[in-house]
């Protein structure tokens, strides 16, 4: 059945089944890039975009490209049911994958895909398709390209020929067609470029974060034990409950990083936020000495956020009041040497001297004579005189 397209209305996408091959200069390796083809219906003005792979952020990053050439975004895409773009169609309904549907909620666009198995649904895009493959890559079948960019470069100057090759049964070219037909109907780009976003379901801890790719991130601690949506993109990560937004962090990403917002905390903890934080710790086992100083950080290490931290060393630092300075540095030297690391152990070093046992070889002289030469109850050479 011949179809109908009204201007501005609709975009077919596809990707063509040809692939580009990639040549890695410093591995010898050879990578195939996807074409990403876009058709407006009433036109057939044609879009084009070499990307990595067909994944979800490069089909995405497609379409944005996509909108910025032609000026406008349509009122309707016609994808294909690739994943990165449709999770189900059928009888049940159409789902769209979330990102997908993020990036066309940002630019008003409805998604209507074309049934499975059914490519007359989207003549456009196949017939772009073939047309794309016989006049642009075909044409690159003796060329060797070394990266995706040198690729896109190579097809915007034949893109160009392309749409501006008059239609013989027309008289016109698909750009003359794009100027009269779909140009004035588009729909503006939004104020803002599209950032590609990507979405998770997470369980808040009792701790009142949630973990996302093994860095944390601090919500309102009422929502303990409720499950949030995480929207991230390459620089923030929102965290909705319920549809309403309930906490903005900056993107981590360093394993074990955690982001914590003070008003997140209850009552009791930002008590302990306040009269107790990383520099202050610090300071306190620096005063100490070295191997107090060591210590700290070996425990602020194995945790995922500081607080997590404060209990221990505070209960380790503090046995500096009992015991003295000097002889917990011997005792942490000692812990250190027999990687001894819980409270009740270094206790115990002090409290049966353990690493007065030690022979005088088997420490850096250095630490040895800085931590005896400092002692209060060793007199110094000139009482030797």
């Amino acid at each position: 059945m011949r179809q109908t397209h009204l201007a501005g209305e609709k975009m077919f996408v596809d990707y063509s089944g040809v692939t580009m091959p990639i040549h890695n200069q410093r591995t010898g390796e050879v990578e195939y890039a996807q074409i990403f083809i876009a058709v407006l219906g009433a036109s057939g003005y044609t879009f084009v975009h070499a990307t990595p792979s067909q994944k979800q952020e490069d089909f995405i990053y497609s379409h944005v490209k996509c909108y910025g050439f032609f000026g406008g975004v349509p009122r309707v895409v016609v994808p294909d049911n690739l994943k990165s773009a449709i999770i189900s169609n059928n009888k049940n309904g159409i789902v769209v994958n979330e990102s997908y549907a993020d990036l066309n909620r940002h630019y008003g666009v409805i998604v209507n895909p074309a049934r499975p198995r059914k490519p007359k649904d989207k003549p456009k895009a196949e017939q772009g398709v073939q047309a794309i493959q016989r006049y642009i890559l075909a044409r690159f079948r003796h060329h060797k390209f070394f990266s995706v960019d040198e690729l896109n470069e190579a097809i915007a100057e034949l893109l160009d020929r392309y749409n501006n090759k008059i239609i013989k049964h027309l008289q016109k070219s698909r750009t003359e067609l794009f100027n009269e037909l779909d140009a004035p109907y588009l729909n503006p780009l939004p104020a803002n470029s599209y950032t590609y976003k990507q979405f998770k379901i997470a369980k808040v801890h009792q701790d009142y974060h949630i973990s996302l790719e093994k860095c944390n991130y601090s919500v309102p601690y009422k929502y303990i034990k409720e499950e949030v949506e995480v929207r991230y993109s390459t620089q923030s990560v929102y965290i909705y409950h319920k549809n309403r937004l309930i906490a903005t962090h900056p993107r981590l990403r360093r394993v074990g990083e955690c982001s914590t917002l003070h008003e997140h905390m209850p009552s009791k903890h930002q008590y302990v936020n306040e009269s107790m934080n990383p520099q202050r710790v610090r300071s306190w086992a620096k005063n100490i000495g070295e191997f107090s100083s060591v210590f700290v950080e070996d425990v602020f290490a194995s945790v995922e956020y500081p607080p997590q931290a404060y209990n221990k060393i505070v209960a380790i630092l503090s046995l500096a009041k009992l015991y003295g300075n000097t002889e917990l540095e011997l005792a942490l030297m000692y812990a250190t040497k027999h990687n001894t690391t819980t409270t009740k152990s270094i206790r115990s070093i002090l409290d049966k001297k353990l690493y007065l046992s030690e022979s005088a070889n088997n420490v850096q002289p250095s630490s040895h004579y800085a931590l005896f030469n400092n002692h209060s109850n060793i007199r110094g050479a000139d009482e030797y005189k």
